[in-house]
């Protein structure tokens, strides 16, 4: 994967997505363990001289802050020598947490094999790290390792005394933490004191200062238990069999990369198997596909490929449901794993995952999804914020009750009995007459929900590629729109039955966003017009859940993209919102609108007969 060049700033035009760009290992595979035994990832992760017993998720801890990143930094180089303090000039090649590759002149390099006191200064740029290393790094402690000659190029390996992390604990951390909780403090208390003056005016204009009181308790209960939300830790010895199912159609661009993923992770060979579903894509898709498994088949026949990567091609295009269905028949193993096609695993999703189903109430499990291309344009940060939010707090809080109300498309996790248990109802599922085509992760979830625990698990990460075009955003949105009311619907027959408070709180959830755009509609036209009142308090209670949510991202991530949730929230007022009424009317639309599915082939010929389609 190129590194690409900073987009410009038209939203519509074509861009390309910014990735990170991590350095290639020799092996394909990398994560895979060795069957022989001669050699673990966990062997090889071990710091030396530490104990075998150590706590596994600190020895995956300690993988990742290794994991090199493909950059182009200038570097300035300052070190002592015996002739005195020198300033050289140097260019970053890669770099991690725990140290860096600098190019530097074949004099350079000579002096630094005996130099003292070495410190670094370079600027580590948006989307070249993962989020929350984008910062200007002034005089990092560094020492000489070693020496790398190749061709005409010197280059000198460096480790920070200290890692990058703990670099920006020290230098930002403690001020933006204090900054982050003193902010949530203050946003927390203007919104009580906001609701504490709605109960006083209540006997005023009851409907509005109910809505206003419910949806204020929504938002800072999920806020609160989403801060209670612990994930379950790593028992290294709880392998249970894993299948992991792609359903693909028409994603040639990345699926190479997501198998890649699924088949590269850090999990016993007998137990994990990857199926690919192709749902007869009319791209390379399939034939990406075939490419990759045979070339693996060949290149890493030490990791029992034929046997562990599968892939199939449905006879017709019959939808993302009946792709996973297959899929989830075909499977040897007691749980199923299902990935999107352009999601890209964490090398220890797999492991992570599956240790809340040491609980045998648990039926499903979600991962935590990731926004790959963050860095590409104002709409994929402005995403990323969301997404992270929704995660980690939204659905870290219904976890808390173990009730996650949607188990996610990117990364999710399923007993296969159960799966089994419910295809049939699941693949034949409609609604006011009309076959459901989407919201395949809301309908199984709540038929797992019905009669068992889901959960999430953060834990557990995949990277997902967001939508890059506000066009292709908007459609995306209203086809969540139309599963999130279908589903919440269908919930809502009985979640009345789990914990008191998860009730109460998911029926809150539903009210708050139905009855929302009534509510400004009501706030912002009917009294300023009638009334001649400037909604100053509304605006301010928006303002405050924009703050909520920036405040909550800076806090927990500390990534700079914290000021587009304040973005988000506007654009979700002014645009997103109005998605809502629509999407009340037009519950029978079965299109997927972000890409062509027969639906969307048949919507296109009835608005334009005599267009000749392609795929």
């Amino acid at each position: 994967m190129v590194r690409m060049k900073k987009p410009n700033s038209q939203p519509e035009a074509e861009e390309k997505d910014i990735l990170l760009v991590t350095k290639a290992d020799r092996r394909i595979l990398s994560k895979v363990p060795d069957k022989e035994g001669g050699r673990s990832n966990l062997d090889r992760r071990r710091p030396k001289n530490a104990d075998i017993s150590q706590d596994m998720s600190d020895l995956i801890t300690a993988e990742n802050m290794g994991k090199r990143y493909v950059v182009n930094y200038p570097v300035l180089l300052i070190y002592q020598t015996a002739y005195g303090k020198t300033v050289a000039h140097g260019q970053a090649l890669d770099i991690s947490s725990t140290g860096i590759l600098v190019d530097v002149s074949p004099s350079v390099a000579a002096e630094l094999t005996g130099a003292v006191q070495i410190s670094l200064k370079f600027e580590i740029t948006p989307g070249s790290m993962p989020e929350g290393y984008e910062m200007k790094v002034n005089n990092i402690a560094a020492q000489y390792v070693r020496t790398v000659q190749a061709g005409d190029k010197t280059y000198i390996a460096f480790e920070f005394i200290e890692t990058l992390a703990e670099y920006t604990q020290r230098s930002r951390g403690r001020y933006r933490l204090t900054l982050a909780s003193l902010f949530l403090f203050f946003i927390t208390a203007a919104i009580v004191l906001m609701r504490t003056e709605s109960i006083v005016y209540f006997k005023f204009n009851k409907v509005l200062y109910t809505y206003s009181i419910i949806a204020a308790t929504f938002l800072l209960t999920r806020y609160l238990f989403g801060s209670f939300y612990r994930l379950v830790p790593i028992d290294k010895d709880y392998t249970p069999g894993v299948t992991i199912i792609i359903p693909c159609f028409n994603e040639e661009k990345w699926i190479q990369r997501t198998i890649t993923g699924c088949i590269n992770q850090d999990y016993p060979l007998d137990r994990l198997e990857v199926i690919v579903v192709d749902d007869c894509s009319t791209d390379k898709s399939f034939e990406r596909i075939k490419e990759f498994v045979e070339e693996l088949k060949l290149k890493e026949k030490r990791y029992d490929i034929d046997q562990r990567l599968l892939y199939v091609r449905q006879e017709k295009n019959a939808g993302k449901r009946e792709a996973m269905a297959r899929g989830a028949l075909m499977a040897k193993h007691e749980l199923l794993v299902f990935v999107d096609s352009d999601s890209f695993l964490d090398p220890f999703a797999v492991r992570h995952i599956v240790q809340p189903f040491k609980d045998a109430r648990m039926g499903g499990v979600s991962g935590r999804t990731d926004v790959a291309n963050t860095y590409t344009n104002t709409l994929t940060k402005m995403q990323s914020v969301r997404y992270y939010i929704a995660f980690r707090i939204m659905k870290a809080a219904e976890s808390y009750f173990d009730a996650v109300t949607c188990l996610s498309g990117p990364l999710s996790c399923y007993r296969k009995d159960l799966i089994l248990k419910y295809m049939k109802p699941w693949l034949e599922q409609t609604f006011l007459g009309e076959k459901a085509t989407f919201g395949d992760d809301r309908s199984m979830t709540n038929f797992i929900l019905r009669h068992h625990h889901t959960g999430y698990q953060d834990s557990a990460i995949c990277y997902t590629i967001v939508p890059n075009k506000y066009s292709v955003f908007l459609r995306q949105q209203m086809r969540w729109k139309r599963s999130w009311l279908r589903e919440s619907l269908i919930a809502s027959r009985f979640m009345w039955q789990k914990e008191p408070f998860m009730a109460l709180s998911f029926y809150m959830g539903v009210i708050v966003p139905f009855l929302a755009p009534i509510i400004v509609l009501y706030n912002l036209i009917y009294i300023p017009l009638l009334h001649r009142v400037f909604p100053s308090n509304f605006l301010l209670g928006i303002l405050l859940m924009a703050l909520l949510m920036s405040m909550a991202q800076l806090l927990l991530r500390k990534s700079s993209t914290w000021i587009y949730g304040m973005w988000f929230c506007v654009y979700y007022e002014a645009v997103l919102l109005w998605q809502m009424p629509i999407a009340w009317f037009t519950f029978w639309k079965s299109n997927w609108g972000t890409r062509l599915t027969p639906a969307d082939v048949l919507e296109k010929i009835k608005k334009n007969p005599k267009a000749k389609m392609r795929g």
